[in-house]
């Protein structure tokens, strides 16, 4: 009996009588017309029962689950449902979806005609990684009678892991590919340098590097003669996590650190589609999670498991660390991609010498973050003197990051400023332009 519940409107019929019974009082004659219903209500409640307890596999369901969660997006989550009986059913499906979502609401509906069956879909968007406990897949069936409901329950306790973003990597491929096109008119600066991809030997001229001279080559023109290669095309990119306290501000319920690591996701994708060897480390009072640059078949899923696994109790950022643990770990010049959020000028300043140390032998670009707030402060039009000065001090802020950019910019570092929805994009657009232009 603990898969059996009252409808609304068995509760409603036995108002009905109760208020017959009521009238009965004045008018008798309603006595037995009071009786003659309460019997017609017994009677159709003992037929509902018998039709909707007397057959054992009478509705089937199954929640299908993608193998992960993808953090920040759109998920899909089908339930197939299958009638049994033989005659149509109303049904009541309450999914008991993981704590994370506070939906306390969920309820659908559906109608389904004797043997035969639907398949449906509902949607859910993670905004933390983890692990996300399913409960019960309950399954309210009534029939045409509609008094009481039957419980069917399947699929307890289902497990699911919540992994950085990786729903939409094709699409950024595609983008990539298309800025690829875009990006072709683009000047290419053609560097020479001394890794093992050798080109051609030419004449020596001044300034070339007395180390590239071929001997052999020399004695048999007697004249002097070297070796010229090209930068290798498997290029190094690094990205720089920082998970201190600056990238726990929440926007639109993802942190900055979900969203940086989100776009690491689907950088690496990108990077590995162009051959180029990726790499990933994060940091606050030391550097964790550290993966080498590589770019075999198993490195995606290296990095998302590295990725995944990031946890933080946000303390200081401790950029000296930072800075000692790239210089020994990163051997050769690479493309570092630093995920960080500055939002003053001082602070910039005091990590600047550590910053400059990096970008001595590398190519480092900072990626850091507008105030999706304070971005709607500004250009508005303001009614009155509080919405004067909220504009006034939302445009302080955004005149304090041009300044960072330009301090930057003054020692060789890129930078890459923009909304944290936009994040992906403009740091995909970013590899795609030093790629393009050669400045690696």
């Amino acid at each position: 009996m603990k898969n059996l519940y009252l409808n609304n409107r068995l509760f409603y019929a036995l108002f009905a009588v109760g208020i017959t019974y009521v009238l009965a009082f004045f008018f008798p004659v309603l006595m037995w017309v009071a009786h003659g219903i309460l019997v017609l209500i017994l009677i159709v409640f003992i037929v509902d029962y018998m039709l909707l307890f007397n057959q054992k596999n009478a509705v089937q369901a199954q929640r299908i689950l993608p193998e992960k969660l993808s953090n920040g997006d759109q998920n899909s989550i089908k339930v197939d449902l299958k009638n049994n009986y033989p005659f149509t059913i109303k049904t009541k499906v309450i999914d008991e979806i993981p704590f994370q979502f506070q939906k306390r609401d969920f309820n659908i509906e559906r109608i389904i005609k004797p043997n035969k069956n639907i398949l449906f879909e509902y949607l859910l968007e993670p905004k933390e990684r983890g692990e996300y406990n399913f409960g019960n897949l309950n399954v309210f069936v009534e029939s045409p009678l509609g008094l009481v409901s039957r419980r069917f329950t399947y699929q307890k306790d289902a497990v699911l892991p919540s992994y950085p973003s990786f729903i939409h990597l094709r699409k950024y491929e595609l983008m990539a590919l298309q800025n690829e096109f875009l990006l072709g008119g683009i000047k290419k600066i053609r560097k020479l340098g001394h890794t093992m991809e050798f080109e051609q030997i030419k004449e020596y001229v001044p300034g070339d590097d007395v180390r590239t001279i071929n001997w052999k080559a020399t004695s048999k023109r007697n004249q002097l003669m070297v070796n010229q290669f090209q930068d290798e095309k498997s290029q190094r990119i690094f990205m720089l996590i920082d998970n201190g306290r600056t990238m726990q501000m929440p926007f639109n319920g993802l942190s900055l650190l979900d969203y940086s690591i989100n776009a690491t996701m689907a950088l690496s994708h990108i990077i590995l589609k162009k051959n180029d060897r990726a790499g990933m480390m994060t940091f606050s009072k030391k550097t964790e999670h550290k993966v080498a640059a590589d770019n075999k078949s198993g490195q995606l899923k290296k990095i998302s498991e590295a990725l995944y696994n990031i946890q933080t109790n946000f303390f200081e950022s401790d950029f000296s660390r930072l800075y000692q643990d790239v210089k020994y770990t990163v051997g050769q010049r690479s493309l570092i991609l630093l995920f960080t959020n500055f939002e003053t000028l001082d602070a910039v300043n005091r990590q600047m010498k550590y910053l400059r140390g990096i970008a001595k032998n590398h190519l480092l670009v900072i990626v850091f973050f507008k105030n999706a707030e304070l971005q709607s402060l500004i250009n508005t039009n303001p009614e009155n003197i509080q919405e004067v000065y909220d504009e006034i001090i939302a445009e302080k802020f955004e005149y304090e990051k041009k300044l960072i950019i330009q301090e930057l910019r003054k020692y060789g570092i890129y930078t890459v400023y923009t909304l944290p929805e936009n994040l992906n994009i403009e740091v995909i657009n970013k590899y795609l332009e030093i790629k393009a232009r050669g400045i690696l």
